[in-house]
């Protein structure tokens, strides 16, 4: 089976490196050109979640999102898998702490996949070998999805006499309720192919290729304008939680003639009929590129 790599930054690629250690549970490093790259890093558990790789991914994606050189976030995983789901260890020790201490644990889970849902910028999952339970919970969070042509998916809590609780509304949203239920329900194992007809995956290829995959869309979002990628993911989400109403008509107005007058809005209005590029696009060949 493919082994996806910790993509290998050279020294004069990287901006930052936010990560203390190489056996920290999630890596995190910021490309020159603005790409965040945070990697869970259990390859040894499946990269199975548990309270401190929740801990550290919200960490990072609170800092990223407030870094003024971010433009694109990738999600990826060292080893085989993507992530196991839960941390079945974990599972068994909290299922003897109390309601309380539960809840709070639940709702630090949930936090994390809304800090993911509405992080400011646009986000890739990058999924191979397998991405059960909460790990559909991160990639239906991410904006684009790429897997392995070999990966699986499962929805498995059903199966350990839990339920996909707070994963649930993102699941649902990606699939669709009516194929949710049925992968709720039954927790089968899914490939690729279907993965890629539900809506989970944007795109799937052999595994070998998925960087490729991945450099030629962080190439077309950084020819994108940053102001405008980040208005059109609060578009989005409005438009998901709304009725097209009075209310929803009017701000979709105030929003296209305030982007219109921005400053970007005016130099990407200006580039395109100056034919030259805006001053955001940083976009460069695939054989050009060298950070990601």
């Amino acid at each position: 089976m493919h082994t996806h790599e910790i993509p290998v930054f050279q020294p004069s690629d990287i901006a930052e490196i936010l990560h203390a250690t190489a056996n920290d549970p999630v890596l995190c490093s910021i490309s020159r050109r603005g790409i965040a790259h945070l990697t869970l890093n259990r390859p040894e558990k499946s990269n199975a979640f548990d309270d401190l790789l929740i801990a550290a991914l919200r960490h990072y994606l609170q800092q990223l999102a407030k870094h003024p050189d971010v433009r694109v976030l990738v999600l990826s995983a060292a080893g085989k898998h993507f992530s196991a789901g839960a941390d079945l260890n974990w599972m068994k020790a909290m299922a003897q702490k109390s309601r309380h201490d539960n809840l709070n644990d639940a709702q630090a889970l949930a936090s994390l996949m809304s800090e993911l849902d509405t992080f400011p910028h646009p986000s890739i999952a990058m999924v191979q070998g397998a991405a059960f339970g909460g790990a559909l919970g991160l990639i239906s969070c991410c904006d684009i999805a790429l897997g392995a042509d070999s990966a699986r998916f499962k929805l498995s809590e059903v199966k350990l006499g839990l339920i996909p609780a707070t994963i649930g509304p993102y699941v649902c949203r990606s699939m669709g309720q009516r194929q949710a239920r049925r992968l709720m329900l039954t927790a089968e194992t899914f490939d690729a192919a279907t993965a890629l007809q539900l809506g989970v995956l944007h795109h799937a290829c052999p595994a070998g290729q998925l960087e490729t995959e991945l450099q030629q869309t962080i190439e077309v979002l950084l020819a994108n304008s940053p102001a405008a990628l980040s208005q059109v993911k609060q578009l989005c989400q409005m438009c998901d939680q709304s009725a097209i109403d009075e209310k929803l008509i009017r701000l979709t107005s105030e929003m296209i003639a305030d982007i219109r007058v921005s400053a970007q809005g005016q130099e990407g209005l200006s580039a395109f009929f100056e034919k030259r590029r805006p001053d955001w696009d940083t976009s460069q060949s695939l054989q050009g590129a060298k950070d990601e």
